[in-house]
């Protein structure tokens, strides 16, 4: 497989299923590479299994483009996203059914806007 070819998701289970069927899912019998996503349950998944998947993810996965995260569970592990800088996988906030997105939020428009001077 060539490197850098997939998306990862960490999401609620709404968003997942629709990633899913959208066929963005991959299973491997790799070890570390089982699958390219994380279901966060709430009142099951803890905050330290979202951020293992994060730099599982984020550092351990040389196959992952781009890592796409609800915003909602970004801001439960916002110190870990707004201090990433490494251009791959790119990372990138989504909104979930429950929780629409807050552009002020965001860390890769935060980035941009001190790059501008704004």
């Amino acid at each position: 497989m060539a490197k850098r070819s997939l998306l990862a998701a960490i999401a609620d289970e709404d968003s997942i299923t629709g990633l899913l069927l959208a066929g963005v899912g991959q299973v491997s019998n790799e070890p570390g590479k089982e699958t390219n996503f994380l279901t966060v349950v709430p009142g099951k998944t803890t905050v330290e299994q979202i951020e293992e998947a994060f730099e599982k993810f984020t550092s351990e996965r040389d196959d992952i483009a781009i890592l796409l995260i609800n915003q909602h569970l970004a801001d439960l592990i916002r110190y870990k996203v707004d201090n990433y800088t490494k251009a791959f996988p790119a990372i990138l906030e989504i909104p979930s059914k429950d929780h629409p997105y807050d552009p002020e939020k965001d860390s890769i428009l935060k980035k941009v806007r001190r790059l501008f001077g704004e």
